[in-house]
C-alpha cells in the first residue's frame, strides 16, 4: 500500500494541520510516512499545501510530481494540482470558493460541501476536520482510533477538550461522501 496525497488551499483553512494529523495517525498505525509542507510567507490568506505519503514500505523521497489523491480547497490549488493527479486517481474538493469545476475525465472526482457542513454544525473552525473525514471516508488510510491519537499528538493539551467536536466533524465528513 502506498498513497501519495496533496492537500492544498489557503493558509488558515487547516491544510497543514490535516496533513499533520493524517501523518501522525499513520505513524501510530506503523506506516512509513513523509509530511512535507509548502507555504508562502503569509500566515493566513496565502496558499499552502502539504504532501503526505503513507506506505507500508520505506519512502525514498518526499518530493512528488504526481499524486494518487488531491484534496483542493481553493481555485488556485485546483488550477495547480488537477493535472498532477495520476490517471485513475482521486480529486476531492469543496466548491466553496471555486469558480471552475474540475475538468478531468480520467480520475474520480468528489465534491464535498464541507463549508456548508461546518456552518450547519455552527463552527467554521472544524472545516478541515470535515474535509479530512471525507478523505478518510473515501480511502481506508488509517483507522479512526489512530486519527484520534493523531489529534491528541498535534493539538496542544489545552485544546484536548475539542477532540470530541473534531471527532464529530470527521464523522460528518465521512457521511458526506460515498464510495
Amino acid at each position: 500500500m502506498k498513497e501519495e496525497i496533496i492537500i492544498a488551499g489557503f493558509g488558515g483553512q487547516g491544510v497543514l494541520s490535516m496533513g499533520k494529523i493524517l501523518a501522525y495517525a499513520a505513524l501510530m498505525n506503523d506506516l512509513e510516512v513523509t509530511w512535507m509542507p509548502a507555504y508562502g510567507p503569509e500566515q493566513r490568506g496565502g496558499t499552502a499545501n502539504v504532501t503526505v505519503i503513507l506506505s507500508d514500505t520505506p519512502v525514498s523521497s518526499p518530493v512528488l510530481d504526481s499524486y494518487d489523491v488531491a484534496v483542493v480547497l481553493n481555485q488556485q490549488s485546483l488550477d495547480k494540482f488537477e493535472d498532477k493527479i495520476k490517471p485513475g486517481g482521486m480529486l476531492i474538493y469543496d466548491s466553496y470558493g471555486i469558480h471552475r469545476a474540475p475538468h478531468r475525465k480520467d480520475i474520480t472526482v468528489h465534491e464535498v460541501k464541507a463549508m456548508d457542513a461546518s456552518l450547519e454544525m455552527g463552527n467554521v473552525k472544524i472545516y478541515n476536520m470535515i474535509v479530512l473525514g471525507a478523505l478518510l471516508g473515501l480511502r481506508d488510510l488509517v483507522p479512526m482510533d489512530a486519527v484520534i491519537r493523531g489529534l491528541k499528538k498535534t493539538l496542544p493539551e489545552r485544546h484536548h477538550h475539542l477532540i470530541p467536536l473534531n471527532q464529530e466533524a470527521i464523522a460528518k465528513g465521512k457521511s458526506l461522501v460515498s464510495r
